[in-house]
Formats: structure tokens, sequence, C-alpha cells
């Protein structure tokens, strides 16, 4: 008989982005349920967590129709679900405990989901690492290039930048709304998304106001706003999330010791 891990990693799937899940057809039969339809109790209940976790239930548990042959060559739909790992996961929590293969699935979904939360953690730590060191010496260019521009109130400047891309709130706005400490920088607690955003907007905030040759405080606040602003309407016109509602992190140099002690198991175990 398969181990536990190779019986629930063989019926694993990979969509056409790359992305693994499980049918929930395939899923309800290795957690000992005979029926399809005494299974649904559990997925519903999964996904009740789900939502109370704060994650979007579409994006693990998604409704799909599978073409099944009934004999004779025919083939009739049935409803199914795509389901992510961490849906398995709850699944498993929400499932019937007097099952040997519902506590069998419990242990592994729960250790892979935690690898995977890990594993995340350290791709979102090296890419904040990676975005606010371009952000320190992009925003050194940047106020070269406003002081060039005959820029004299800098932090003036910079409020316009802010305001275009977050909709008119300047920094202290932004401080106040990710509740920060007063001496706190703003984007030692931004993500990797909010912080490429703001390096989009300082690099090409720098690009205009050399390209087009930009003089003076008035018009050099005027252009880092129009760049702010079209930034912000990118976003939207993507269907991201605006930058003041994305979440606040910890420290970026939270992100530095994890990545270092990440190095240092690696070595301790090589």
């Amino acid at each position: 008989m398969a181990t536990t891990d190779n019986v629930f990693e063989q019926i694993k799937k990979i969509n056409e982005h790359g992305k693994e899940f499980w049918s929930a057809r395939d899923l309800y039969k290795l957690l000992g349920y005979t029926e399809y339809g005494k299974f649904l109790p559990a997925i519903e209940r999964a996904k009740e967590s789900c939502k109370n976790s704060g994650q979007n239930i579409e994006d693990h548990f998604a409704g799909v129709s599978d073409m099944v042959k009934i004999g004779s060559g025919a083939e009739r739909a049935v409803a199914d679900y795509s389901l992510s790992r961490y849906a398995c996961y709850l699944i498993a929590q929400n499932g019937d405990p007097r099952k040997e293969e519902i506590a069998l699935a419990q242990t592994y979904f729960a250790i892979q989901t935690r690898k995977q939360e890990v594993h995340e953690l350290q791709i979102e730590d090296g890419k904040r690492v990676y975005l606010r060191d371009e952000m320190k010496e992009h925003n050194k260019n940047l106020a070269k290039a406003a002081k060039e521009a005959g820029v004299i109130n800098y932090a003036n400047f910079q409020d316009y930048g802010y305001m275009g891309l977050y909709g008119g709130m300047r920094q202290r706005d932004i401080h106040a709304k990710k509740k920060l400490k007063k001496t706190a920088a703003i984007l030692d607690h931004m993500g990797s998304e909010e912080l490429a955003a703001n390096l989009f907007r300082a690099t090409q905030a720098e690009a205009k106001l050399k390209r087009e040759n930009i003089l003076g405080q008035d018009k050099a606040n005027m252009a880092h706003h129009e760049v702010g602003k079209k930034v912000r309407k990118t976003i939207k016109e993507l269907g991201g999330t605006m930058p003041e509602h994305l979440p606040t992190t910890d420290h970026v140099k939270e992100s530095k010791k994890r990545l270092k002690k990440g190095q240092k198991d690696l070595i301790g175990r090589g």
C-alpha cells in the first residue's frame, strides 16, 4: 500500500496556470466516505471556516463541472470542486474524526500546509528585503532629480506623490491609517506589493522630471502627483487592492532575520 503522502500526492492535479489542486470527487473516497453527497457537509463546514479566517472562499473552493461516463459511451456533467491544499486541510479538520482516514489527512495536510506557508513567507521576505533596498536607492535618485528641478521642500514633494498613489492621503495620513508608531517609517512596514507600487512611482517620477526638464517646486509637485495617480489608476484597472488597504507588516528587519535564520538552518543541515 502507498504511504499517506503518496496517496494524496497521487490524486493531486496541476491546472493550466501551474497551480496544484485536488478534485473533491477524488478526495472523498480517500477520506473514507462512501458517497459524494455525504461528503458535501464537510465541504460546507470547511468553506465556513475559510470565510471566518478572512480568506476568499473562491480562491480555495472553486466550483466546477466534470464530464463522467454513464455507459454506452455517453457522458453527463456532475458538480465538483477544485480544492487548494488549504481547502483540503480545512475539509480534513471539519471531517468525521471517527474515520481513521480523516485523522491521517489532518496530519498530512496540516504539515504540508505549514510547509507551504513557511515557503511563501520566505518568498515574501526575500521580495520585501530586495524592494526595500531598491526603494532606498531610488529615493536617493529621486531626491537628487527633485533638487535639480528646483525642489526646496522635499517632504512636500514626496507628499504629492503619495497623494496621487494613495487617493489624496499624505504621509501622515498613511502613517495613521496603518496604525504605526510615531517613530516608524511607513516604507519599513509595507509588504512587497505595496513596495513595488511605490518603487514604480519613484522611478517614473524621477524619469519624468528629467525627461520633461521640469523646473520649480509647484511643477515638480504636480508631476509627482500625476505619476502617483497613474500608478493608482493602473492598479485599479488590473483589479488590484488599493495601497492604503494592503495589510501593515512587521518591520522589514524581521524579514531579514527570518531569511538569515533560514540560511543558517540550511547550512546546519548541509
